[in-house]
């Protein structure tokens, strides 16, 4: 029997705290272990907790989401986090990229939506929602700068199947490839894009018209 996700829900405002512990409370498969109503208690909390995702907001008074994600990255934590925010600005998205999320999703998006991506997030798969990742144009480097050689058709293929949340397991079986060859192309299209991550790499190629 698999084990159920647990969640960690961080915002500042207790309705959408109590809204966020009531669908997963109602939804087979996750378990919420707790609530911080800021980053500083979010760090706390998925210390003492250790959740498989953290949902978290970003504009929190008390101590904001991108700061709590990067002493989250630095502190090795096991958790995923996943942005759940109104902000889709790029003076947010991008640095919660680059502090350690796995990915950012907006507050109007569908239960289901969020379900699927909390789910890929425990998997450690990216989730950006194309209207995310399109606004990240701070991500875009300057014409001469690393990351404007052009990607191959295989290394399009993969990086089209990251933007879906397709595991690197899953990629080798839908394109006939071994795992290592997976990371190898990822390897080549990460230094190709100029980028550090799956994230960064699927905001990046929206941004550039390479996918979308």
């Amino acid at each position: 029997m698999t084990r159920d996700i647990s969640v960690l829900i961080v915002d500042d405002h207790p309705v959408v705290r109590d809204g966020l512990r009531g669908m997963f409370a109602s939804a087979p498969g996750f378990a919420v272990l707790g609530e911080a109503s800021n980053g500083v208690e979010a760090v706390e909390r998925a210390a003492a907790l250790d959740p498989d995702v953290i949902l978290m907001d970003l504009r929190m008074p008390g101590g904001g989401g991108v700061d709590a994600i990067r002493e989250l990255t630095r502190a090795r934590a096991r958790a995923k986090v996943l942005v759940l925010t109104t902000y889709d600005t790029d003076s947010d998205t991008l640095p919660a990229i680059e502090a350690g999320a796995t990915g950012y999703l907006l507050k109007d998006a569908p239960r289901d939506e969020l379900f699927t991506a909390v789910r890929a997030a425990a998997e450690g798969r990216t989730v950006l929602s194309p209207a995310v990742a399109s606004r990240l144009v701070s991500a875009v480097r300057a014409p001469g700068a690393p990351g404007n050689e052009s990607l191959s058709a295989r290394e399009r293929e993969v990086l089209a199947l990251v933007a879906r949340g397709t595991s690197n397991r899953e990629i080798a079986r839908e394109l006939f490839i071994s795992e290592a060859t997976v990371k190898t192309h990822l390897t080549h299209l990460y230094a190709k894009l100029g980028v550090k991550d799956r994230a960064a790499a699927v905001a990046t190629a929206y941004q550039r018209g390479i996918l979308g």
